[in-house]
């Protein structure tokens, strides 16, 4: 699976952006797939994840209510729609799949990685 993520950029606070990835290779549907962030001098952490069907969602507490997760699995995409943005939400956000169906706040679960879309949300 390769994964391909698009949308970052500069916004100003209680902004909104939309993130995509796009993924090739066969069994979309098989993966759960995440998005995670990582901030400068800071490790990588969990954003929101869904799993194959789309039937079950997840989310990072600090985001819970501003971002929303989703997937056309006939697209072979993912997406995070991202509202009410924060400084605090400036990051490199990097897409994922895993094969798994449990264990989504994990990075170490996810197999596959994209490269990673900047988004700087300025005060």
């Amino acid at each position: 699976v390769q994964l391909q993520a698009s949308g970052g950029g500069l916004v100003q606070a209680g902004g909104s952006l939309r993130l995509s990835c796009a993924a090739s290779g066969r069994a979309f549907s098989a993966y759960g797939m995440g998005w995670f962030r990582q901030a400068p001098g800071l490790e990588r952490e969990f954003v929101s994840a869904m799993s194959g069907s789309g039937g079950s969602t997840y989310y990072a507490d600090s985001v819970k209510g501003r971002f929303t997760i989703s997937r056309d699995n006939a697209k072979k995409t993912v997406s995070l729609q991202m509202n009410s943005l924060k400084p605090e939400d400036t990051a490199v956000y990097y897409c994922a799949a895993t094969p798994f169906s449990y264990g989504y706040y994990r990075l170490d679960q996810y197999n596959y990685w994209g490269q990673g879309t900047q988004v700087t949300v300025s005060s």
